[in-house]
């Protein structure tokens, strides 16, 4: 395929820089207070760095570094870097939970790269919401933009194994709350888990966001896999800096990237890769903001019957540090080609598919083939029924196969407090055949649809050795999580869907293969029940939360606010002097 032709582009900057009179005094006066001299303002593209370093989001704490190396190649290239900061949410410390902040977070970068005058753009992105919430809002304005995604720690270690961050908590937790692990041990693993700067290293969210960025053709090659640490993150940065450059000299704008086939292509890769179900809920909204149909079933068609080939935590044995050293994703995309759209083009101007012809795997164990695959399917399952009629997600390879077909009793809890409150009761009525069903954490019901619907399991059955239930929520769960859990269950609990009104003892039924998940109860019956069912009291009606609770659609529309849909593109049509 040929490299991207150029464009004769108008610099948007020179709007601002190029003024003469006031206003152009004004722009490149202020500006000069921190010591650029005149020559920067006459004509050099723009490239404006989007940063999301922040001390509280951990996963992005080496940012600062990263972007000194973005700008070196910027300056290289003939172009003039200016950073800026947007909101940055971490993961393992916001509360109630980054999601609920995602929308918001876009929000900051569309209006701060819409108003100033850059005329290309450099994403810096990490933890789990920087990712989608930085292309959402990128794509909305639709310059030329070029992610440089952090990666991810060095692998953990902790008594003699390797432990993956956020996988072995979970495990750990289990441990601690049954006696198999002392609380010093526990707190020994903090500091043998986090090890260096970076995201988790398991193919968690964070991991998941970086293949989505690389297999959207977002990254230059080999961007998703290379850990935090190593020196080649700095190197790559520097490219991603000149390669910025060239794209505005090209005008390869993100819709230009962000085509039907690039998502496809995304979907297909991310079932290669085994990543985490939060994938769904992000490009779905991506896709809204770029204006590409993309429903939920499409992850279905598309992605739930391609080979899965990596064999990383949560739902193998390696990490991310792992990936990188069998070759990362070109490894995978060339053993995919088969399946790919080879026409699509990427932020180096070539096809994924092109770009990794000369990939090589150097480590079969972790990385592999399409001729023996890991699981012949693998990706996320679409299920439906009359318990979500517009789906629930679940990620097999992360599931149990003996409960992937089920039929239990349901045990209910109606918030997340109902279920601490009486999880670990020794009299609370439920066995290993039971389906948990959790209510009320879906995107309005929260607000924000956390990260619970991995509900730990209860202390008497893991003291009986169990270790895995069906669990049913509107919620998400962590990447780094497994379990046979149903997640995004649509409509939501909190704006009336039939999971408001699954009662104790209720008989639910689930069959991945046939795609279904069922609520064995009447619909006589269920309209009795929605007679008397009332919704919870939210109580946010100020602020951002009382907008996000108006305005948010549901988990298979992306979540996004309905009020984003669409773009607005770059244009300014007023002056600010």
């Amino acid at each position: 395929m040929e490299r991207h032709n150029a464009e004769e582009t108008h610099l948007r900057s020179q709007d601002w820089f190029g003024k003469t009179g006031k206003d152009g005094f004004i722009y490149r006066s202020w500006m000069k207070n921190q010591g650029h001299p005149a020559h920067q303002f006459k004509g050099k593209p723009v490239i404006g760095i989007c940063n999301t370093w922040s001390e509280v989001t951990p996963c992005n704490g080496h940012f600062r570094e990263l972007a000194q190396s973005v700008k070196n190649g910027v300056y290289e290239a003939g172009g003039f870097p200016l950073e800026f900061p947007v909101m940055s949410l971490g993961e393992t410390l916001i509360r109630p939970t980054a999601m609920l902040q995602r929308n918001l977070a876009s929000m900051t970068v569309e209006e701060s790269i819409r108003g100033n005058p850059f005329d290309g753009i450099v994403l810096l992105t990490g933890c789990d919401k920087t990712t989608p919430s930085l292309i959402m809002g990128a794509a909305s304005v639709d310059l030329p933009s070029i992610v440089l995604t952090g990666g991810a720690m060095l692998s953990g270690r902790f008594q003699g194994k390797a432990i993956g961050s956020g996988t072995d908590v979970w495990r750990f937790a289990d441990d601690l709350k049954t006696g198999k692990m002392t609380a010093q041990e526990f707190e020994e693993a903090e500091s043998c888990m986090s090890r260096s700067i970076g995201h988790c290293s398991t193919m968690g969210t964070a991991s998941t966001m970086a293949c989505m960025a690389e297999a959207l053709g977002l990254t230059l090659p080999g961007s998703a896999a290379i850990p935090a640490a190593d020196s080649r993150k700095k190197a790559l940065a520097h490219m991603t800096g000149i390669r910025a450059v060239e794209m505005v000299k090209e005008n390869l704008t993100m819709s230009k990237i962000l085509t039907r086939k690039a998502f496809e292509n995304a979907i297909m890769l991310n079932a290669a890769v085994g990543g985490s179900t939060n994938f769904v809920i992000h490009l779905l909204a991506i896709a809204g903001r770029i204006g590409v149909d993309l429903t939920l079933d499409d992850f279905d068609t598309i992605g739930s019957k391609m080979p899965f080939l990596l064999n990383l935590m949560p739902s193998g044995a390696f990490l991310m540090e792992d990936f990188y050293y069998a070759g990362g994703l070109p490894v995978v995309i060339k053993e995919m080609q088969k399946y790919l759209h080879a026409d699509t083009v990427s932020a180096n101007g070539r096809s994924i598919v092109e770009n990794s012809t000369d990939a090589r795997n150097w480590n079969a164990d972790v990385i592999a083939s399409v001729e023996e695959p890991i699981l012949p399917e693998g990706g996320i399952a679409v299920v439906k029924g009359n318990l979500c009629q517009n789906g629930a997600v679940i990620k097999p390879s992360a599931a149990s196969a003996h409960l992937l077909k089920h039929r239990g009793r349901a045990v209910v809890f109606e918030t997340i407090e109902h279920y601490h409150a009486v999880i670990d009761d020794p009299d609370l009525d439920i066995d290993e055949t039971c389906v948990m069903v959790l209510k009320n954490v879906g995107p309005r019901g929260y607000p924000g649809m956390p990260e619970v619907g991995n509900m730990a399991l209860p202390k008497k059955l893991l003291e009986k050795g169990v270790t895995d239930m069906v669990r049913i929520s509107d919620a998400r769960m962590s990447g780094t999580a497994f379990g046979t859990v149903f997640l995004h269950a649509s409509p939501e609990s909190a704006v009336g869907g039939n999971l408001a009104l699954v009662q104790n003892g209720d008989i639910i039924e689930v069959d991945v293969a046939a795609r279904s998940i069922h609520l064995v109860v009447s619909e006589e019956e269920l309209q009795s029940r929605r007679q008397n069912w009332q919704p919870i009291e939210l109580g946010y009606q100020r602020g951002y939360v009382g907008l996000y609770v108006k305005h948010v659609m549901q988990a298979h529309e992306g979540a996004d606010f309905d009020f984003l849909l669409g773009k607005s593109g770059h244009e300014i049509k007023r002056e600010s002097h």
